[in-house]
């Protein structure tokens, strides 16, 4: 249980879902955490549980990046471990969101049918200021969140020794595409290219940069696809929808000096959907 002792690891978006099961592991294997979120309450109470710290911050605000960073070196703490993990889906708050899905499976459905659809894509009902959004949080948060970071390792004088790592949230949406998705696939597909070439900008520096690309995952945040979900899970060799455990696993490994030689690989934990597309 001491697989990042000694290390600090702040995970962003993490109050709840993936990002808070990723930090109870990251406590379990020694690592002091540090819990961002937009909502400061619930950060705070996620942070208690493990005894770690919170603080708000918008990740798709570059300066609200910095500042955090700052007031987060201002209390004496060195983050060796980033975990880009904040993200939306687009579908909260929308209450047209079930209506949105139930488009998107009659399409799928009649896609496999080999019929046309009777209905519009869903790119003729998408809005410029979703568009922006989605890439603003997932793919400039990202970018925003990892140059403070890096920013920072020099300022403080890197020290290869604490194996310093970027692991990035990116999904199977990133390179297989969705219908009805297509801002969030864009900002994935960008986050998987982003660790890449951080990956090969970063390593003379002994800081490795990886992703993670769930399959699909049962939280509160995909809970509006519940109409998709059978559809899913059949496309899933394991049968089943993944848990936010699998996931904080395969980041505990990529953060680990147990995945001291890999960086730029994009880790899938997918129940083995890629293998029936």
């Amino acid at each position: 249980m001491d697989r990042l002792l000694g290390r600090t690891a702040l995970v962003t978006g993490a109050a709840r879902g993936l990002g808070a099961q990723i930090v109870k592991r990251f406590a379990e294997e020694g690592a002091h955490v540090i819990v961002n979120d937009l909502n400061i309450a619930a950060a705070k109470e996620t942070a208690t549980k493990y005894g770690g710290d919170a603080f708000a911050c918008d990740v798709s605000d570059s300066g609200d990046v910095d500042r955090m960073f700052k007031e987060i070196a201002s209390r004496k703490m060195e983050v060796d471990v980033l975990v880009n993990n904040a993200g939306i889906s687009g579908l909260e708050g929308d209450n047209q969101a079930e209506e949105r899905v139930k488009k998107s499976v009659m399409i799928a459905e009649a896609a496999i049918k080999g019929e046309l659809p009777e209905i519009d894509p869903p790119i003729l009902e998408a809005t410029d200021a979703a568009w922006s959004k989605m890439l603003a949080v997932h793919l400039n948060g990202t970018f925003f969140c990892s140059r403070a970071f890096v920013r920072n390792l020099r300022k403080n004088g890197s020290k290869p020794e604490t194996e310093p790592a970027v692991i990035n949230m990116g999904s199977i949406m990133g390179t297989s595409g969705g219908a009805g998705s297509g801002a969030y696939c864009a900002a994935k597909a960008g986050i998987l290219g982003l660790t890449r070439s951080l990956a090969r900008e970063l390593a003379p520096y002994q800081i490795r940069v990886n992703a993670i690309a769930p399959g699909y995952i049962h939280t509160d945040m995909t809970s509006p696809m519940a109409e998709m979900f059978p559809l899913l899970m059949a496309q899933t060799p394991q049968g089943r929808l993944g848990e936010p455990d699998d996931i904080a696993w395969a980041a505990v490994y990529l953060a680990s000096y147990e995945a001291k030689f890999v960086t730029g690989q994009t880790l899938s934990p997918n129940g083995g959907w890629y293998m029936s597309q």
